[in-house]
């Protein structure tokens, strides 16, 4: 978009960076400033003074990267970030693999010491470009600012192209600051022009007639569904597609979003906290459609038991996921929205369905749904967090929510209801401490959008830091934590596979008091526990106009069920509200 040159900007690699970021739409930065990305942060100060681009200052960098990553999720533009070098580099790494795992497009920008100073073990240097060389799709170090521009414009590309993922530039601090003459903007189409980059797949017109052969040949289909539905915006497709041939459809926890709840086909999650019902459809399948997925072991359990009575395409836009786990009887590889619209479109020219084929399929499902629903515990006591959560979604509708790791992500997986890009989870890594941050980046990216943040009081504390960024913006985030006492999953775990030993997982002593800690900050808090106006208040606290912290007391022994344990099949699931599950088949 066309814009003015900030007045005092010399043409330095510092101009170069910011004149290429604001070209590739950059509209937010979150960082944290040091020593040798301080030029940086100096050309910065001219941009910002233009309303060119907007700083977000993190309390912590790993705070600035998990921010970036859910403005991201939500909005599926590249999220920027910046640190220093040395510890601030390295307080990157956790939110880069975060974003690495779950294919989320970043530009990390990182500064380094000057060129002469690389490799002599400088104050603050690290070689930030080795250290994420396994966790990062594309990395650069700038040694001449005049290839700025350029550098920029692939990381870009690069980020959002293909199966996207973080990309990171390291810059020198001495880049930064040097003049040069003949700037010239590089913009993405000049990029691929020059370099000749591809990530387009051409998916051939038998590959498409042999999955609707595949399709219509089944009695029992089922659609799987992963981050690249939404990555791809599919969404309308994959209903379309579920309309049409009346198929079930399942997601993973990135899945999430991708059909709302309500869909009579939909199944909710499936795996090692999936519903019982999505577990026994994906177990008991003739042919499994996955699409954007990965077949990640939480998803699977026992690999070789995973729907092992079923036919497999895999639409993905990675070839090296093909195969990776599961050899598929179909691959398509390519852009999920697009190969889904082929399919789609094929289908015009061979109208014949036939819908009573699948029909005792989808009463099977029916029965299944119905015996072995999810289901809300609810006492004259205490609060279940299964009720918190619930209680949450009706009141917060149309809301984007965020989680940390944990029971409480699993519960929120299972009870939530929202649209694709609502939900931010970090679910390849499980990091604690995204929750917080992620609703920050996503509050920003939609300032007049109601943002939840689901925490744990453990993972709350991971990165309690950034309620001062919360502060500073007055960012009218909701943060509800699900307070148990304990590192909740590590509870469960150590209760059913560890003989009850609960080493290092209770977390009442030094808990801080959450209420006073958000108010210190000038944040509006309230502890709410079982009472009868508990819906009234909890109401009041999420409509309240800035931000808000609920801690929310539960019941401390509640389980995560259903849960299939290692090493076990989907169809080997415990705690499904005590039923026989061989009943169920």
């Amino acid at each position: 978009m066309p814009y003015e040159t900030p007045i005092n900007s010399k043409k330095t690699g510092g101009f170069a960076l910011f004149d290429s970021l604001v070209q590739n739409g950059t509209r937010y930065i979150f960082g944290y400033p040091g020593g040798a990305i301080l030029p940086l942060y100096d050309e910065l100060y001219f941009w910002e003074e233009q309303n060119l681009i907007k700083h977000i200052l993190a309390r912590h960098e790993q705070g600035a990267v998990h921010a970036a990553d859910a403005y991201a999720r939500a909005t599926g533009d590249v999220g920027v970030c910046f640190a220093t070098s040395g510890p601030g580099a390295t307080n990157l790494v956790t939110g880069i693999a975060t974003a690495q795992m779950d294919s989320i497009p970043l530009v990390v920008i990182t500064g380094q010491v000057g060129r002469a100073f690389i490799g002599t073990d400088a104050f603050q240097e690290t070689d930030i470009f080795g250290i994420t060389l396994p966790i990062i799709k594309h990395s650069y170090v700038v040694r001449d600012p005049r290839k700025m521009a350029q550098i920029v414009a692939e990381a870009f590309y690069i980020a959002q192209n293909g199966r996207p993922g973080p990309v990171l530039i390291d810059i020198p601090k001495d880049v930064g600051l040097e003049e040069f003459e003949n700037y010239t903007p590089v913009r993405q189409k000049d990029v691929v022009q020059q370099k000749g980059y591809r990530f387009q797949y051409k998916t051939k017109r038998w590959q498409i007639k042999q999955a609707l052969k595949m399709i219509k040949q089944a009695s029992q289909p089922l659609l799987y569904v992963g981050g690249g539905a939404i990555t791809s915006n599919a969404a309308d497709e994959l209903l379309e597609l579920v309309d049409l041939f009346q198929i079930p459809i399942t997601s993973t926890l990135m899945g999430k979003g991708s059909i709302s709840n309500s869909h009579k086909l939909a199944l909710g999650m499936l795996g090692m906290h999936g519903t019982a019902y999505a577990n026994f459809s994906v177990s008991e399948c003739d042919l499994l459609i996955a699409v954007g997925a990965r077949f990640d072991d939480r998803v699977t359990g026992k690999l070789d038991d995973f729907a092992c009575h079923a036919q497999v395409i895999h639409i993905d836009i990675d070839p090296a996921e093909i195969s990776k786990n599961r050899i598929p009887q179909l691959a398509l590889v390519g852009d999920v929205k697009k190969i889904l619209q082929e399919i789609l479109k094929e289908q015009v020219y061979d109208s014949s369905i036939d819908l009573e084929q699948t029909m005792p399929w989808r009463k099977r499902i029916t029965r299944w749904k119905q015996t072995y629903p999810l289901i809300v515990p609810s006492s004259n006591t205490t609060l279940s967090p299964q009720e918190v959560i619930t209680t949450v979604n009706n009141i917060a509708k149309n809301a984007f929510f965020t989680t940390d790791v944990g029971q409480h992500q699993m519960w929120s997986a299972q009870f939530l209801q929202c649209d694709a890009r609502q939900w931010a989870s970090s679910a390849g890594l499980g990091t604690m401490g995204y929750g917080l941050p992620a609703a920050i980046g996503i509050q920003v990216a939609y300032p007049d959008e109601m943002v939840v943040c689901i925490t744990g009081d453990s993972s709350f504390q991971m990165n309690i830091q950034e309620l001062g960024t919360v502060a500073q913006y007055n960012l009218p985030v909701k943060i509800v934590i699900v307070n148990n006492h304990w590192q909740g999953m590590v509870r469960q775990w150590q209760q059913s596979f560890y003989g009850e030993r609960y080493s290092q997982s209770s977390m009442e002593e030094g808990a801080p008091n959450f209420v006073m800690l958000a108010e210190s900050y000038g944040i509006k808090a309230a502890k709410l526990e079982k009472t009868s106006n508990f819906e009234s208040e909890l109401k009041e606290l999420l409509e309240y106009p800035g931000p808000t912290l609920i801690d929310v007391v539960v019941t401390e022994d509640e389980n995560c069920y259903p849960m299939v344990a290692p090493g076990k099949s989907n169809s080997q699931m415990i705690g499904v509200f005590k039923r026989d599950l061989q009943d169920a088949n």
